[in-house]
């Protein structure tokens, strides 16, 4: 599964207790296809769907569909505030990049 940093669950925490239409809504982290970068890692917060992966984490639910499972396996989330801005980073050491039929450099 997935890690989340001590700071990107206070800020889940945050959200989920700040915002009203986030009642009954789980964190979904996900991978989609990317470019020649690879693939991206998001996050929101939606429904719980069939055949999700279900983990509790600090009082709120963590939401996995089966295509991202195989992709997050050891990813961390961490949530950074800095002097560049602030938001969520999803790491994972294991992630491979795409293989495309052209050049990216």
């Amino acid at each position: 599964m997935i890690n989340l940093t001590r700071s990107a669950i206070q800020k889940v925490q945050e959200f989920l207790s700040q915002d009203q239409t986030l009642q009954g809504k789980f964190l979904r982290v996900f991978v989609e296809a990317g470019d020649c970068s690879g693939m991206r890692f998001g996050m929101t917060f939606d429904d719980e769907r069939p055949g999700d992966q279900v983990s509790m984490c600090d009082g709120f639910k963590v939401l996995i569909d089966e295509e991202s499972s195989r992709h997050l396996d050891g990813a961390l989330v961490d949530y950074v505030d800095g002097k560049d801005g602030a938001g969520f980073a999803i790491s994972n050491p294991k992630a491979k990049s795409c293989c495309c039929d052209h050049d990216c450099h």
